[in-house]
């Protein structure tokens, strides 16, 4: 635990105290103090004792832990848990997106995106996690579809980096559809969401797409958020169809930059794994996924090598927002790779991701319980049965945490889940109002045959 606390200040308007927690003030490395958290408009004002007349939050016997960050997810899928399949069995990873996946975004419209963007921010918020970046595709509702997630997303209070998935398999008039969108929400002002620009991945874009996806975010000083590698098919149709591997095809239109940020980079050598790291931009790793689609395990993932510590950040895909699942299952996941990986390993990652997010916000101080960073904290209701010091907290988070502990979250300052409830929405009418919408889509999804897009260089296996 660390002695030096930040000494009392006069109380301000607005402020709350969280009092009487253990406070796990940064991930890479772990730093704790015990401590009382004062929260001072949208900032960590103070960590140490609060003064007297600013209200308190009973925290005694509670960890206080940065928000989570997201650094990859689809939140449009927040609607198909459960989803009728009549369809043969996917039999590699393009027919699972032929079959499921682009049917269903070709059923989106308005409402099911909205309320595929409220279920999903909900799920994110009770089990921690305060930012997400999340890659959306409605080819049918295109225009305004980033100004509906936004809207749903500040409703609940959560803080997002939104873009739209650009690809041709829809023809080229959505393809520019898609890359108007992103341009005009970048220019948007939002409270709490920002932008990149969003690329579905290589072997579904022309040169042409590509390169305008990279020119628009260098015009806009943003990166590109898009799917690296994730099935051995994009490696296969860039080969085929343009004499190279997808990683040297992403150099050459100017997408690896640093603000980029790269999904699953599963199928990459180690010349391409050097490329990428030192490119700056980061790797959003997806364990859970990889293993659902059986497309791999990334090399910049795990397995005892540190090299791509930093770069390296956690999503989930689109399987829900709870990131505390998602270490855990990408340890055990790094862990089978090799015994040498540390149980400190996705702490680092999930810092990564805060970190990432600190850059599209212009904060650097995300990720971190101090003085002067962004007010998003969550509380979780652990009893821990051995102590919990800096040096035993990665123990802790594998072993220990559970989303079904976390009982409060503050975002910018805002209390926004209290005592396991959103503050802002009825759980209850949400929930029933989900259930209606997700009838309604299913019911579209019957009419809407599997994706005629074949990528070049064959299926998958």
């Amino acid at each position: 635990m660390s002695d030096s606390l930040t000494p009392p200040t006069p109380p301000t308007p607005g402020a709350l105290a969280l009092c009487g927690g253990t406070v796990v003030t940064g991930l890479d490395p772990v730093e704790m103090a015990s401590a009382d958290v004062v929260i001072d408009g949208d900032r960590i004002g103070a960590v140490g004792y609060a003064p007297p007349g600013v209200p308190r939050r009973d925290c005694s016997g509670a960890l206080l832990l940065p928000g989570n960050v997201c650094a990859h997810t689809h939140l449009y899928s927040a609607l198909s848990r459960g989803m009728p399949y009549r369809l043969a069995p996917p039999g590699n990873f393009l027919q699972i997106l032929q079959r499921v996946w682009w049917r269903l975004d070709r059923a989106l419209d308005e409402p099911s995106v909205r309320m595929s963007a409220l279920a999903g921010g909900l799920d994110a918020l009770l089990s921690g996690t305060t930012t997400v970046f999340d890659h959306h595709a409605s080819p049918n509702l295109i225009d305004g579809s980033l100004d509906v997630i936004a809207s749903a997303l500040d409703e609940l209070g959560l803080r997002s980096v939104l873009c739209y998935e650009v690809t041709d398999r829809d023809g080229e008039d959505r393809a520019a559809a898609g890359i108007a969108e992103n341009s005009r929400f970048l220019k948007a002002s939002w409270p709490r969401a920002r932008g990149l620009m969003g690329a579905h991945a290589s072997f579904t874009m022309s040169d042409e797409t590509l390169e305008a996806c990279a020119a628009a975010a260098a015009e806009a000083g943003v990166g590109v958020h898009i799917h690296v590698a994730e099935d051995a098919a994009d490696q296969r149709d860039a080969r085929a169809g343009h004499g190279c591997g997808v990683v040297d095809r992403l150099q050459t239109a100017g997408v690896l930059t640093g603000g980029a940020l790269l999904a699953h980079c599963v199928h990459v050598d180690a010349r391409e794994r050097d490329i990428l790291l030192a490119s700056g931009a980061t790797i959003a790793h997806n364990a859970r996924s990889n293993m659902n689609n059986g497309v791999g395990h990334s090399p910049l993932a795990g397995g005892g090598d540190e090299d791509g510590r930093g770069a390296v950040a956690l999503g989930t895909d689109g399987i829900g927002g709870d990131m505390i699942t998602e270490s855990q299952a990408a340890f055990f996941r790094a862990r089978e790779a090799s015994a040498r990986t540390s149980p400190s390993w996705p702490l680092a990652r999930l810092a990564a991701g805060s970190r990432a997010a600190g850059r599209v916000f212009g904060e650097p101080l995300l990720g971190r319980i101090t003085p002067g960073a962004p007010a998003d904290i969550t509380v979780l209701d652990y009893a821990a049965p051995t102590p919990v010091s800096a040096d035993a907290m990665a123990g802790h988070w594998v072993f220990g945490l559970s989303p079904r502990q976390v009982r409060d979250v503050v975002i910018a300052g805002d209390l926004v889940i209290a005592d396991r409830r959103s503050t802002r929405v009825d759980q209850a009418a949400l929930a029933a109002e989900a259930a209606a919408q997700a009838s309604r889509l299913w019911a579209r999804l019957e009419d809407i045959p599997p994706h005629d897009f074949t990528p070049q260089g064959g299926e998958a296996r």
